[in-house]
């Protein structure tokens, strides 16, 4: 009767110390967008030669929702945040649980995926679902921009029921029911032409607004359409809610306590103007300063070339100056179109890394340059390639904790029935170079984050 007790003791132990050892080391969660499935990524493994230019470093793939009754696999993941323990990642599905080869159109109901994360380094568990603890609705339509607070999420919705544009709605949800607690409200903007009587904030009945189907299209500008968030810190002592509104080309400062207590209407100064519709939005280590990615325009075609350096104490004050700095990225002609996606600041506060889509480069924008409106501050560009030809088309980004490497996710969106084609590069950021690349990361991938460390 010993010997099963001993098996089993001596079973638990190699999994304690097998969990133990993935305690210490940094893993790189990179979302499959078409591919509905969350890739996790051994850093270490990665920075090896041997496994350069392969899909060797992928450790497990995590399916974002259970499969379809007939089998399909569901979701879309976008973007991805950690918990502050780092042990739960709340996993966006633009557009919910849906099969990307069928669903071609935006405006699809959002969902957040609850996933466990040590679960999500399992090799055992590769390609299940194992690792999903709940499924929630995210409260709107085009989820995309997520910030986890103490109690609750707070995300962002860029479109409306099945169209590209038509979405004012922040939501906030209980981090463990995953019920929409409230829901923030913003104002329509104010373009050239007319736009729907919606009011704001809503009040039912009320016919549900006329809104262009997909962009480019001239009737864009009404909505704000926000996309990913930051939250700002002011010499006041309170934190404000940032967005980058895709819709109306500019940023929104709004009062986060205000909505934390029920507030519907809670933007609290003039929207500040960027080139084109913000996509990526972080704000700096200290809280002070939001950085934005001038992404693309919904009512022209045009695509930026340049980041905004934001000072929270003016923007909050609706003071004039608040956009302290503009950066031409990716390009050295003022006319081309580089499409920055994404950014992430390293630790110190000191630089900006961001992801160039169209120019197929990755930038990185010194800040006192910046500030000093030095037309150098773009100190580095980066070229990001991909082993099979094929264009880089960066979009996620995230810097390790030591501010040693960027790592970057991309790759172009192919057939949702092609094979895994999405690339992970590692950016050494003191030779200024790429040192590894992990091929086979999902289809079209967005978002990306790092465990890092001892998570316990």
């Amino acid at each position: 009767m010993k010997l099963p007790n001993l098996v089993i003791a001596s079973a638990l132990l190699l999994l304690f110390l097998a969990q133990d050892a993935l305690a210490d080391q940094t893993f790189i969660l990179a979302t499959g967008r078409r591919d509905p499935r969350i890739y996790a990524i051994d850093f270490d493994a990665a920075l090896k030669a041997r496994n350069n230019n392969t899909p060797n470093a992928i450790v497990s793939r995590s399916k974002v929702h259970a499969d379809r009754l007939d089998g399909t696999p569901v979701g879309d993941p976008a973007n991805i945040v950690l918990s502050e323990d780092h042990r739960t990642a709340y996993v966006v599905n633009h557009h919910g649980p849906l099969n990307n080869a069928e669903f071609l159109q935006h405006g699809g109901r959002g969902s957040i995926s609850v996933m466990e994360v040590r679960k999500m380094l399992q090799r055992n568990l590769d390609n299940t679902d194992r690792a999903v603890e709940r499924n929630f609705d995210s409260g709107w339509f085009g989820a995309v921009g997520l910030l986890v607070l103490p109690d609750l999420l707070v995300q962002s919705h860029s479109e409306s029921w099945l169209s590209e544009d038509g979405s004012n709605r922040i939501s906030l949800i209980d981090r463990r029911t995953g019920g929409l607690r409230g829901q923030i409200e913003m104002t329509l903007g104010h373009p050239g032409h007319d736009c729907p009587a919606f009011p704001v904030p809503f009040v039912s009945p009320t016919p549900p607004p006329v809104v262009p189907f997909l962009g480019p299209d001239p009737q864009f500008g009404c909505w704000p359409d926000p996309e990913f968030l930051a939250l700002g810190h002011g010499s006041d002592g309170k934190t404000y809610l940032f967005s980058g509104n895709a819709g109306t080309n500019d940023v929104s400062v709004m009062d986060l306590q205000a909505a934390l207590k029920g507030a519907v209407v809670v933007e609290i100064a003039p929207r500040i103007p960027v080139q084109a519709g913000p996509f990526g939005i972080k704000a700096s280590p200290d809280g002070k300063l939001i950085a934005v990615t001038a992404r693309e325009r919904g009512d022209i075609d045009f695509e930026g070339n340049t980041i905004s350096i934001i000072d929270v104490d003016l923007a909050r004050m609706g003071a004039h100056g608040a956009e302290l700095a503009r950066v031409r990225v990716g390009t050295d002609d003022p006319a081309a179109q580089a499409r920055p996606f994404t950014l992430a600041w390293t630790p110190d506060g000191r630089e900006i890394v961001v992801a160039n889509y169209r120019t197929n480069n990755v930038s990185i924008v010194d800040l006192r340059r910046a500030l000093a409106h030095d037309p150098h501050a773009e100190v580095a560009r980066i070229s990001v390639p991909r082993p099979d030809g094929l264009p880089g088309r960066p979009k996620g980004t995230a810097v390790t904790s030591d501010g040693r490497y960027a790592v970057v996710s991309g790759g172009p969106r192919l057939d949702p029935t092609a094979p895994p084609s999405g690339t992970v590069w590692i950016i050494d950021l003191r030779s200024r170079a790429v040192v590894a690349t992990v091929t086979g990361v999902g289809n079209d991938p967005y978002g990306l984050t790092l465990v890092e460390g001892d998570e316990d």
